[in-house]
């Protein structure tokens, strides 16, 4: 009598739109969400966590106990779960910004691990530099160049797939619940060790309570005024490695593409965001090995390789090939540049807000030049 009891009101509230069809407060999250996928089943999570006005790690979070599990947010948590990753054989590797995803099949490279020295000081240090790399990722088909420091929460994803087939993915957020990094399992082999990792480092909380943190202010940029470009300039034409750009733009207190605009003559040429089409039309007709570079703050991820095929769809331009995919927003760029940093030419791309959003650079092997071909295409733009 008092289950019916509970069931009446709960058909009354259902009717007086108090609580929704799984139970949840009506409005909440998880029903908002929801009722968004009933009416738009193609749009993708990060755009329904805009329109809903939440993070997309918050929206996740909503199928903790059906189709998400929360993992650690301990200490070093998130660079062991990406270790562990390492044993996962073929995954798809996906890492993205505001306006760009880049996609890369493949399998991640382990690194040796660092041997005892019988110091412990140096051991200690070896070690947390074996950490910071997750014991791997450096070149090969996954290559990845980690920020653990701007990763704040994971959570492992098993639900049906596009194709039907079940999707098991690791899933990695930052302080205020925008996508880090995501790797999906694409072999049989890799569904125990998958099994293992959530058993592993399941956090004890199983809640959708996160912590978001509000993003910080944008740092005000330095005026042109303030800035030493003389010894800017001269800094720049020292560079011995393009490696070294990130830390004299660092000491000159610069955003990217502020050094671009203060650069030596003709070491960084402005270019339009249309050039894009033309690097990748370009390197696909002409089989040219290049590299791709996209990150967002928490990881850098990049492909090396020849590319087949291109096309527009909507506001994006793609690469489509088997094992590479790239997306980037046309209609969110506002500008490019033809760089040249210690003997290497570049062509990056900025958006309307001037973050970067893509690097390209031509294929070469370390101490080596690059290629013609890869010159005269960047010279063409």
């Amino acid at each position: 009598m008092k289950a019916n009891k509970i069931y009446a009101l709960l058909l009354l509230a259902l009717a007086a739109g108090t609580v929704g069809a799984s139970g949840a407060p009506a409005g909440s999250l998880g029903e908002r969400w929801a009722k968004l996928r009933s009416e738009q089943p193609k749009l993708q999570i990060r755009d329904a966590a805009r329109t809903l006005g939440a993070s997309e790690a918050e929206l996740l979070a909503t199928g903790i106990g059906k189709t998400v599990t929360r993992l650690s947010d301990a200490d070093h948590a998130v660079n062991d779960i990406m270790m562990r990753a390492l044993d996962l054989g073929t995954v798809m590797a996906l890492t993205r910004n505001e306006n760009g995803v880049l996609e890369r099949t493949g399998v991640a490279t382990k690194a040796k691990p660092p041997a005892a020295t019988g110091d412990a000081g140096k051991d200690k240090e070896n070690a947390e530099r074996f950490r910071a790399v997750a014991g791997g990722y450096l070149g090969g088909e996954i290559d990845l160049r980690f920020h653990f420091a701007n990763w704040k929460h994971a959570f492992a994803v098993v639900q049906p797939g596009r194709d039907g087939a079940t999707s098991r993915s690791l899933q990695f957020f930052d302080a205020q619940g925008n996508a880090a990094h995501k790797v999906y399992v694409k072999s049989e082999a890799g569904v125990a060790v998958f099994d293992k990792i959530v058993a592993d480092f399941k956090h004890p909380q199983q809640t959708g309570a996160l912590a978001i943190q509000a993003a910080a202010p944008k740092a005000a940029q330095t005026p042109d005024s303030a800035v030493d470009v003389k010894e800017f300039q001269l800094a720049w034409k020292e560079m011995t490695d393009v490696h070294q750009f990130n830390r004299i733009v660092g000491e000159f207190k610069l955003n990217r593409e502020q050094a671009m605009r203060l650069a030596p003559e003709g070491m960084a040429q402005k270019i339009g965001p249309q050039a894009l089409r033309k690097v990748l039309d370009e390197a696909a007709r002409q089989q040219m090995p290049i590299m791709a570079f996209l990150g967002n703050g928490a990881v850098t991820q990049i492909f090396s390789g020849k590319i087949s095929k291109t096309a527009a769809s909507g506001e994006w331009y793609n690469v489509l090939d088997p094992e590479f995919n790239l997306h980037i927003r046309e209609t969110a760029l506002k500008s490019g540049y033809v760089v040249q940093r210690a003997g290497v030419t570049s062509v990056e791309f900025f958006d309307k807000d001037g973050e970067l959003v893509v690097t390209f650079f031509g294929v070469r092997e370390r101490g080596k030049p690059q290629t013609q071909a890869w010159v005269d295409l960047t010279r063409a733009l």
